[in-house]
């Protein structure tokens, strides 16, 4: 196995004393490129970008130089490939003097969404890394194909760096097997590798260090339900800085309502869709990842949207918002039961870190548990990690906005430095 790696602590970064001391963060889709460059002497962000629509006409890449201030650039023109998209984003970052050649460019980290049970933590690329990332594909058939094209492509690029995978999968490979195991046949199981291994991890491992540098205390005295909601949503119990149990499984489909997947459904819904509706396997896998959640109840996945609707007295954005608040409250109540005492529940991502009645409404009615919101706190909008909790509150309430790229960069240059 690979060595350990220390993990980022709240926004600071293994300190840089000599050497170079970028790193420069890809993750890497189908059809898109979304980078950034930090600088690890204090994890300031040098430069951001997106390239989006790879292999058409309208190709699209956004460049923002934040370290100059300078405003975003922006070209649409054709980008036949991942090559090609990356040739042009080190062409941008080359414009303000930190090209792919740069000397002081020291790794290139990579998210990588599935790394199954192999890879426990941040790992060094080489040739039998990527025949195993390959061998995953079936497990994360939209994903890990992109990722290899975005490695394969950056590793062409420049051969001689240090590239280091991040997996999305890794913070949850500490679940015991009671969380981990389907009570399905075992040897089917392990003949196939299903199992449930969890994602956004790299946003659970910060968050949950966060929140306890939030309360004065160490992460591994600290118990921690982390709610990562964005378009995408997952759960997380984290015991002492351990992840033990997370809400997603073998794919991003299972566990709470998202934008437009299902989230837990009983596996019999597949069947009758197949016999009642003649949904062939492919269709019934695009109705639960790309047409159910919140879209699939009322039309829309935008939960500022959904609010608005709410507002106005739309009945069906009032049941989707209380499907998806019920089953929140529902993993978090059976999350305080795996942990047995809980010190803080975090809110992060794109509906935890700004949708006030969301949060609100996940924990009313909790009160018996310790878990209480205040309300003109939990109303304020704010950039940090804050406590929306009263001082009086038994378990801490915080909001906690997440930073995948300083993780994965962090992780990354730790693991180069030695």
């Amino acid at each position: 196995m690979h060595p350990t790696v220390p993990a980022a602590e709240g926004t600071r970064s293994v300190t840089a004393t000599d050497g170079p001391h970028h790193v420069l963060v890809l993750n890497s889709g189908s059809s898109s490129v979304k980078y950034q460059l930090l600088d690890m002497r204090g994890g300031a962000r040098l430069a951001s970008g997106l390239v989006e629509r790879i292999g058409e006409r309208t190709s699209r890449l956004v460049h923002t130089p934040l370290a100059t201030g300078s405003p975003a650039r922006e070209r649409v023109a054709p980008i036949a490939d991942h090559a090609a998209a990356l040739t042009a984003v080190a062409g941008e970052l080359a414009a303000d003097g930190w090209g792919l050649d740069s000397p002081e460019l020291a790794a290139i980290g990579h998210r990588v969404v599935h790394g199954g049970q192999h890879f426990t933590e941040p790992t060094v690329i080489d040739e039998a890394v990527l025949a195993e990332i390959e061998r995953l594909i079936p497990l994360a058939p939209l994903h890990n194909p992109a990722n290899l094209t975005g490695i394969r492509t950056a590793r062409e690029l420049r051969p001689d760096l240090p590239q280091v995978a991040v997996f999305d999968t890794a913070f949850h490979t500490t679940m015991p097997e009671a969380a981990a195991r389907y009570a399905i046949d075992a040897a089917t199981a392990d003949a196939h590798r299903i199992r449930r291994y969890g994602f956004h991890g790299t946003s659970h491992a910060y968050v949950s260090r966060r929140t306890a540098e939030l309360l004065g205390k160490d992460p591994s005295e600290v118990n921690v339900i982390v709610l990562h909601l964005g378009n995408g949503a997952s759960a997380s119990a984290v015991r002492g800085g351990v992840c033990v149990e997370t809400s997603m499984g073998l794919t991003p489909l299972e566990g709470l309502v998202m934008g437009t997947r299902s989230g837990d459904v009983d596996p019999a819904v597949v069947f009758h869709l197949k016999r009642v509706a003649g949904l062939d396997t492919d269709e019934v896998d695009a109705l639960l990842n790309k047409r159910s959640g919140l879209v699939g109840l009322c039309g829309d996945n935008d939960m500022r949207e959904i609010r608005r609707r709410i507002d106005g007295g739309d009945a069906a954005a009032r049941l989707a918002f209380d499907v998806y608040v019920h089953r929140l409250k529902k993993y978090v109540g059976a999350y305080y039961a795996v942990l047995g005492r809980v010190d803080a529940v975090a809110f992060t991502a794109g509906v935890g870190e700004n949708a006030a009645p969301v949060r609100a409404a996940a924990l009313d009615g909790l009160a018996g548990l310790g878990l209480v919101v205040d309300e003109e706190l939990n109303a304020v909008r704010g950039g940090g990690p804050r406590l929306i909790s009263p001082a009086h509150g038994r378990v801490a309430v915080a909001v906690v906005p997440t930073d995948e790229e300083l993780e994965i960069a962090t992780q990354t240059y730790a693991l180069v430095r030695g």
